[in-house]
């Protein structure tokens, strides 16, 4: 049977799309493995990258803790000058002072003021100001000189001092490095994702890398996008000396978040690919078979052109000769008939005419044809509104093809006896012809495909009917025909759908 030739075109159909299938779960799984590799490496880098951070915090602490002595032995060394200057003033006449003066001597590096009680100057070591024309500690001087408490010698003197030189440099060398100790942060991991550093409280943004400047200066994105840091990686809490506990926020690289994305993008390009190539090669085949379609009704007409004028001949000829009038006008109905058989071929792949025309008589006129021509056990009933027309734009010659290979089609699926009725009504905007007939129904998946170029169930079918019924009612009407409903055993409902014609 060649409905064979569709059931093998469904096969593989369905093989094809389980291949198809198969090859995108292939590649979404690869890929997928391919996303928890450089995931699982980049975690990885994370690792060492966190245990990088925590060496650099510990190193920063350790240098803290080291200015931290050298604070203190400043301090140490300011009490010894003090202590040194007092027994330099106690000491007698007799008394050995070069140990004393060696003390105060080597105070090359930490600034001291001595002052009395009311801040007048009396003495100055290591200051960057001339004691001799400065005689009271006062204004941004004290400022500069009270960072310590000053210390009290037994003479009720004050001694003011501050960080050495080589301290404050020293302080300049901490703060670099706690900003470069920053930047590295920042940095090393940044260039491929966003990372935040915040202070204990949470509230103020310490550094940051891979942001956007507004979003870095925006508290509520900082704050939002914090919490979602967190919530996909725990941070990296360090503490620094003097700066308290710091928190490193990150998140993963842009490439890891995009390849994550990657398998889904690549599976809507695949599916819009092979869509846009279906789509292409059906308007190619259907453009080609509306070729083959004209091509061999237009031969078709060309060639019953040349018998029927010869046959219009003979009729005439049999009329002359006073053949029997009744076998005369039988023969000439069917002349007539193929004669219209021919205009519709000739019409294939033409501009066809719309003519608004009650469809009542035109489908009335096809079916009483038809029904001289098949089974007296098949009845034929039509239903229409009683004395109104039903309008449409519609081609007569075209028109009545349909209705008669829907009159065939569904004598053929009747074995022996049984009814076709035609259901003819319409609303406001649309005109409904409905063809139900009791004959063997058709299967549900095989709604569509009945009416597919060469699909018959029949030996000797040609599978054409159907497949040229609705490239008129499509193409030519622009309408619809479809099954409207079949029951196996019972029968089946075709339906065709016209646009009303306008008043």
């Amino acid at each position: 049977m060649k409905v064979s030739i569709y059931s093998q075109k469904r096969r593989w159909k369905i093989i094809l799309l389980l291949a198809g299938m198969v090859i995108i779960a292939l590649s979404l799984w690869f890929t997928d493995m391919m996303i928890a590799r450089i995931a699982q490496e980049e975690r990885n880098r994370v690792r060492i990258w966190a245990n990088a951070i925590q060496r650099k915090a510990e190193l920063v602490n350790y240098t803290e803790d080291f200015f931290q002595e050298i604070r203190k032995e400043e301090r140490k060394r300011v009490e010894i000058w003090a202590e040194a200057s007092r027994r330099l003033i106690e000491a007698n006449e007799n008394e050995d002072l070069t140990f004393y003066l060696d003390i105060i001597s080597g105070n090359e590096n930490v600034p001291v003021i001595l002052t009395d009680m009311n801040d007048s100057i009396q003495t100055a070591a290591n200051v960057d100001f001339n004691p001799d024309t400065v005689a009271v500690l006062r204004g941004t001087l004290k400022e500069e000189f009270t960072q310590y408490p000053p210390l009290e010698d037994t003479y009720g003197q004050l001694i003011y001092y501050k960080e050495s030189l080589l301290y404050t440099r020293l302080r300049g060398v901490l703060d670099d490095l706690i900003q470069s100790f920053f930047d590295d942060v920042v940095n090393n991991y940044s260039s491929t994702a966003p990372v935040i550093i915040m202070d204990s409280s949470l509230t103020e943004l310490k550094a940051w890398g891979n942001l956007d400047p507004e979003n870095a200066r925006d508290t509520a994105q900082i704050k939002e996008l914090v919490e979602c840091m967190a919530s996909s990686n725990t941070p990296i809490t360090i503490q620094l000396a003097d700066k308290g506990t710091q928190y490193i926020f990150y998140r993963d690289s842009a490439l890891l978040v995009q390849l994550r994305y990657y398998p889904y993008v690549q599976f809507a390009i695949i599916v819009l690919f092979f869509l846009v190539a279906y789509l292409l090669f059906s308007v190619a085949r259907r453009s080609e078979q509306n070729q083959v379609w004209v091509g061999l009704a237009k031969e078709t007409a060309h060639q019953l052109g040349t018998p029927l004028t010869s046959l219009l001949a003979w009729l005439e000829l049999l009329k002359v000769k006073e053949v029997e009038t009744e076998i005369v006008e039988e023969i000439e109905k069917d002349v007539q008939r193929l004669d219209m058989v021919t205009d519709r071929f000739s019409k294939i792949g033409s501009q066809a005419t719309l003519v608004n025309q009650d469809v009542v008589p035109i489908i009335t006129q096809s079916i009483e044809y038809m029904r001289k021509r098949t089974s007296p056990k098949i009845e034929y009933t039509i239903n229409r509104p009683l004395d109104k027309p039903i309008k449409a734009p519609i081609n007569k010659h075209l028109f009545t093809w349909v209705i008669e290979n829907l009159s065939k089609n569904a004598v053929d699926a009747i074995d022996h006896s049984g009814q076709i009725t035609i259901n003819i009504y319409e609303n406001s905007s649309h005109v409904f012809i409905d063809f139900t007939d009791t004959g063997k129904g058709i299967p549900k998946n095989k709604h569509q495909t009945v009416f597919d170029p060469g699909y018959t169930s029949k030996d000797r079918g040609w599978g054409l009917g159907l497949s040229l019924s609705k490239r008129i009612i499509r193409e030519y009407h622009r309408g619809k025909i479809y099954v409207k409903s079949s029951v196996l055993g019972k029968g089946t409902t075709f339906r065709i759908m016209l646009k009303k014609a306008k008043p």
